[in-house]
């Protein structure tokens, strides 16, 4: 697409030559430059991206650049303008999923899934949002069959407008929990959010919803589409004869009208059969026969960062890298998953817990419950980084029965000397934070460590 014809879908002007071809994806990050492909100069309140646009092949931005540019009032908007025009002129189903936790792993299997089906995009990480996801459609093509979307909120709206950019054919909605409740003010609000991907379905789409979870399960309410429900039980998409593996990995029988098929997750943690059941709901919506999701499900390995990685060091220490982001809900999960593997591997369990943001005025009572499961899940030693996370420490006292030992660090340079002099070559460390709060350097460190040197210098 030439920049004169960008220019007319988003409603701007060209500051250089209009014949400019765009023939390859958008990109914000000028160090991740794509070639022949479109510099989104966007302005934030730190860093001004039309300063970086030297060099770039073509821009939209709100000025002029060096690089030829499309001039808009709002670079944000015109990108979503963009990708809907994308969009529309694409023969792809597009299939979106939200909720409070598990969306990019649920993303992932899907993607893996699908992509045994036909030509799939999905989105990189956690690119979910205003600028992330319009960024995924625009590296989709013509051959693109499927256009798996991660859609966040953090306001009622959010996913309204995500929608009106790629109207979903299929969507789900995995659970709603407290994630970014300091924004919302309640479950019932978030609900209310998370409920807008449902009410965006056409009357030929398909709802994919968890029947664990009674505010989602309420969202049939919002849409004339078909319902395929997820989960334990009497759900639609079920498992039976769950067994979990020394490592944490969850294997068991999938099921879909009465036709059942064995699977064996590749990825620690307890919560990754709920994931591998809300992928398949949406697989099962597109026509994908329910032997080949099984066998998928099997295959599929981390596609993301810092979500339940584990390392095992030459030494034997196991680190368990689950950094990338945190709520009561996950933490929790993450902790049942530590215990499991300490339990099977007759190893001591250490859970590095950081503060988990976005809780608003439940931060505090947030933190409280982590340290109770922690102490109830019996782990032997956890270590709080940061004042903030420090209801952890009251939710850890809180529970009269746990023999472990607590650990406060200040600062992350003091919670990784404590680990690196403490920590046994027979240990399972966890480490789980929230995004900001970078905890993923003290899995770093671990894994940098070399334990011969260590022994050599002691």
């Amino acid at each position: 697409m030439t920049l004169g014809k960008i220019a007319k879908v988003v409603g701007g002007t060209v500051a250089g030559d209009p014949d400019v071809l765009v023939d390859a994806p958008a990109y914000v990050d000028s160090r991740q430059a794509v070639p022949g492909g479109l510099f989104v100069a966007i302005k934030g309140e730190h860093v001004d991206g039309h300063d970086y646009a030297a060099g770039a092949h073509a821009v939209l931005g709100s000025r002029a650049t060096e690089a030829p540019t499309v001039v808009v009032r709002d670079p944000v908007v015109a990108l979503g303008k963009l990708a809907a025009h994308v969009v529309r002129r694409l023969d792809a189903t597009v299939l979106a999923l939200t909720g409070s936790q598990g969306k990019t792993g649920t993303k992932d299997y899907l993607a893996h899934i699908l992509a045994a089906a036909g030509s799939t995009v999905a989105t990189a990480g956690s690119y979910n949002n205003e600028i992330g996801l319009p960024l995924t459609v625009l590296r989709a093509h013509a051959e693109t069959r499927f256009l798996v979307l991660e859609m966040g909120a953090r306001r009622i709206g959010h996913i309204k407008h995500l929608c009106e950019i790629a109207p979903p054919k299929v969507a789900a909605v995995l659970n709603v929990g407290t994630a970014h409740i300091g924004e919302f003010g309640s479950k019932d609000s978030i609900a209310f959010a998370k409920g807008e991907i449902i009410g965006a379905l056409p009357g030929d789409g398909t709802a994919v919803l968890n029947a664990g979870d009674a505010l989602v399960a309420a969202m049939a309410s919002r849409t004339a589409a078909r319902v395929i429900t997820f989960g334990a039980g009497e759900a639609d998409v079920t498992e039976r004869g769950s067994e979990v593996d020394d490592l944490g990995r969850v294997s068991f029988e999938i099921g879909y009208a009465d036709e059942w098929h064995p699977v064996h997750l590749q990825q620690s943690g307890l919560h990754q059969a709920q994931n591998a059941l809300a992928a398949a709901g949406m697989a099962l919506a597109v026509d994908v026969p329910l032997d080949l999701i099984a066998t998928r499900l099997s295959q599929a390995t981390a596609a993301s960062p810092m979500r339940m990685e584990i390392h095992e060091r030459a030494d034997g220490l196991i680190v368990v890298n689950d950094a990338y982001n945190a709520n009561p809900t996950s933490v929790t999960a993450a902790l049942e998953s530590l215990s499991v593997i300490g339990r099977r591997r007759h190893r001591r369990t250490v859970a590095v817990l950081g503060e988990m943001l976005d809780l608003g005025r439940q931060s505090y009572a947030g933190h409280v419950q982590v340290g109770r499961a922690a102490a109830r899940l019996g782990t032997d030693i956890v270590v709080v980084v940061g004042a903030a996370a420090g209801g952890i420490v009251e939710g850890l006292e809180a529970v009269a029965a746990w023999r472990g030992d607590g650990v406060v660090a200040e600062e992350m340079d003091e919670a990784i000397e404590w680990i690196r002099e403490n920590v046994l070559p027979d240990d399972v460390v966890l480490v789980k934070a929230s995004h900001g709060v970078a905890l993923w350097e003290i899995a770093d460190a671990l894994l940098e460590t070399d334990p011969e040197e260590d022994r050599t210098e002691s």
